[in-house]
């Protein structure tokens, strides 16, 4: 059987056509998602094998994507460290015990990869309900996006406390030891339970100097991907990382993500064209009318040029007040645009 398009791309071999799956596919513009939210908050969902999978499995299969990725949250894997992880409304994710020195980072507890065995279920469980012609994706934060998180306490415009910290090499080396150590256990979970690829999600790094990249996240990343399970496809992403692609390349992964600050074709050609690529449109340009969708992605198709290995995605996540009718719009026109005849 030819493997589906998305794993196709994802090792640059030929596909019928470009595959297009979206970050944050299953999220609050889509009704069925709101109906499920509407008896779950957000930590229970995510804790429920079957809600998670379910709304993991209808978003695929209503959008018609060629892949889906479980529904999860990337700061799950912080929670039973014990720093007070909660999920505010209106003011995001929230550490009430930022670690902010070396003696935080010994305070911190061990994982045991059975507290997060909730998210392996709701792969093993989205796999089962799935079409085989549906590749289902795992994810994790990356070490630096989760620490940052850890030492700010939350979002941050500056990341100064995390700069800061990285001024001290021995809390750093072993806190980033101790996110690559849990978050490769966690990600060889989800494959064993049945992930075809998964994608680290690296959404703060932009912040960092090409420098501070190379010096303080480049090799945890290297050793964190070098971690898992051999012959799984690993997706690299990050947003704002202009500075940083020829550096996430060293980095690792057989997909690098692109956000849309960049144009595909010259970032693809800084990176290589012997790595596959993902991206890369802006996510607002969902809310334009369903000509400039179209328009908008066959400019990216025409920038990646029928090369094997382009993974149409957004730049980031779908924001909620996208209309559902264009996002079907666009899977639609990329399959329709890059179909190979």
């Amino acid at each position: 059987m030819e493997a589906p398009p998305f794993l196709a791309a994802c090792r640059r071999e030929p596909v019928p056509h470009t595959p297009v799956w979206l970050m944050r596919q299953a999220g609050r513009y889509m009704p069925e998602y709101r109906a499920v939210r509407e008896r779950l908050g957000f930590l229970a969902l995510c804790k429920s094998p079957d809600a998670a999978a379910e709304v993991t499995v209808t978003a695929a299969l209503r959008l018609g994507v060629d892949a889906a990725i479980v529904f999860a949250d990337i700061l799950l894997v912080l929670e039973p460290m014990g720093v007070g992880l909660e999920f505010t409304r209106g003011d995001g994710p929230v550490i009430r015990r930022p670690v902010r020195s070396g003696a935080d980072v010994d305070r911190l507890a061990e994982v045991d990869p059975a507290a997060l065995g909730y998210v392996a279920e709701a792969v093993r469980r989205a796999r089962a309900a799935l079409p085989a012609r549906v590749p289902l994706i795992g994810f994790a934060g990356a070490p630096f996006t989760l620490a940052s998180y850890l030492v700010e306490g939350g979002g941050s415009r500056t990341y100064a406390r995390t700069k800061a910290l990285m001024t001290d090499p021995g809390a750093w080396r072993a806190l980033m030891e101790r996110l690559v150590r849990v978050v490769a256990a966690y990600l060889n979970a989800q494959i064993a339970a049945g992930a075809d690829a998964v994608q680290l999600f690296d959404s703060w790094v932009g912040c960092l100097s090409p420098a501070d990249y190379r010096a303080h996240v480049l090799p945890h990343v290297r050793a964190l991907i070098a971690a898992l399970t051999p012959g799984t496809p690993v997706i690299h992403f990050g947003t704002g990382t202009a500075g940083l692609l020829e550096a996430m390349r060293a980095a690792g992964g057989d997909v690098i993500g692109l956000d849309w600050r960049v144009d595909l074709d010259a970032a693809w050609a800084r990176l290589g064209h012997d790595v596959a690529v993902q991206g890369n449109l802006d996510p607002v340009a969902l809310l334009a009318p369903i000509p400039e969708i179209r328009a908008r992605a066959a400019a990216i198709l025409d920038q990646a040029a029928n090369r094997p290995g382009h993974i149409f995605n957004l730049g980031h996540g779908i924001l909620p007040e996208t209309p559902v009718d264009h996002v079907r719009a666009l899977v639609d026109a990329v399959h329709e645009l890059s179909a190979r005849r």
